[in-house]
């Protein structure tokens, strides 16, 4: 009995473990606080300090001037060479269309320049035709004259007979027949006279038909030639429109860029400025980037704009400028506008569309498509 041990008893100076449990997480409380104070102090400080230099947001979205295929003439498509997403360049074939009318209707007008041309060269010839009838009816003309001259000759020397006659038939020196005979020369020379007059007045009017129609010629091809000739040049235009209307035949793309929207089939029929497709210019794309009102104080162009996409994230940055403002907000572009003289308005913060230029080289590197999200940051620091 004497030597069993008795159970050992706690001291004083054993420590309360629970109580020190305690202590310890009071501490790490403590300094998890002065960790979060100290954090929001330097988000506070970098916001007062650097935070200004910059707006964000990510109401952001990529944007292209997109063209638009239409054929310019009517026509049934005979071939369709690209599908969507297609990738084409500036002057790829894109559509066929059947082009036999086309041709048809240049053949008819070659024959038409081939017509014009041919009545022209008819037209020069004739005035010379006209030109050589006004000389000739010169020379008819001075030989009527002449006639006129010699029937006038005539009629004086009978007169002349008639009147020394008649005064010798009055003593009776002339018998009454030689006063006869006399008498009808007088008016056989009147009546030559009064022919050749109206020969020569024929003459006169015929060449002033001739000089007229000379005239009226020359009217159609003075200060021409067959290639500048009114009726030519009409001539010529039509065909070169047929030509035109040929060449339409076969659409091309008109920009670089990616096939989207195809709607065209073979063998449908299209009608002149019914759109076939679109071209997106996945080399020439932009951001219009949504500002709100508050957030526009110091955006001007030509600042520089930082920009990541959803499509590439946080790794891939991309680098534009600030091209300009919108003329308007959106809600004031809108299909329904707000109307904003009512009873129950709420004022809602507007935002402007910014237009942010990208980097070609940028873009070539990491492509992006119209429509993507992206988040714009632009630097309002050099303002």
């Amino acid at each position: 009995m004497a030597d069993q041990q008795s159970p050992t008893l706690p001291t004083e100076e054993t420590p309360d473990l629970p109580q020190d449990k305690k202590g310890r997480r009071k501490k790490l409380f403590i300094i998890f606080g002065v960790v979060l104070v100290v954090i929001a102090a330097l988000v506070l400080a970098w916001q007062l300090i650097f935070a200004w230099r910059s707006v964000s947001t990510d109401n952001a979205y990529v944007g292209a001037d997109v063209a638009q295929v239409t054929p310019l003439v009517s026509a049934p498509v005979s071939a369709v060479l690209v599908e969507d997403t297609q990738h084409v360049k500036k002057g790829d074939v894109l559509v066929r269309m059947d082009d036999s009318d086309a041709r048809l209707a240049l053949q008819q007008a070659e024959a038409q320049l081939a017509q014009a041309r041919r009545r022209f060269r008819q037209t020069a010839a004739t005035g010379q035709s006209l030109d050589a009838r006004s000389t000739a009816r010169q020379a008819d003309i001075r030989a009527a004259q002449a006639q006129v001259d010699a029937a006038k000759a005539n009629f004086d020397k009978a007169r002349v007979d008639y009147d020394r006659r008649k005064a010798l038939a009055a003593n009776g020196a002339v018998s009454g027949d030689e006063l006869t005979s006399a008498t009808n020369a007088l008016q056989t020379a009147q009546a030559n006279l009064s022919l050749a007059q109206a020969q020569l007045a024929q003459m006169k009017a015929t060449k002033n038909s001739a000089q007229s129609d000379a005239a009226a010629n020359r009217a159609l091809t003075s200060g021409t030639t067959i290639d500048t000739n009114p009726d030519v040049e009409a001539a010529r235009a039509a065909r070169d429109k047929a030509q035109l209307d040929l060449d339409r035949m076969v659409i091309r793309a008109p920009i670089s860029g990616v096939i989207a929207q195809r709607k065209v089939q073979i063998g449908e029929q299209v009608a002149a400025g019914k759109p076939l497709m679109s071209i997106v210019p996945t080399g020439r794309l932009y951001v219009d980037a949504n500002f709100k009102e508050g957030q526009l104080t110091s955006v001007r162009a030509g600042q520089p704009v930082e920009l990541t996409s959803d499509l590439y994230g946080g790794d891939v940055v991309y680098h534009g400028k600030v091209v300009g403002l919108g003329g308007g907000t959106g809600a004031a572009f809108a299909l329904i506008p707000a109307q904003n003289a009512t009873g129950n308005w709420i004022k809602v913060v507007q935002r402007l569309p910014v237009r942010v230029a990208l980097d070609p080289k940028e873009l070539k590197a990491h492509p992006l498509r119209v429509g993507l999200s992206m988040e714009a940051t632009v630097d309002v620091s050099g303002q």
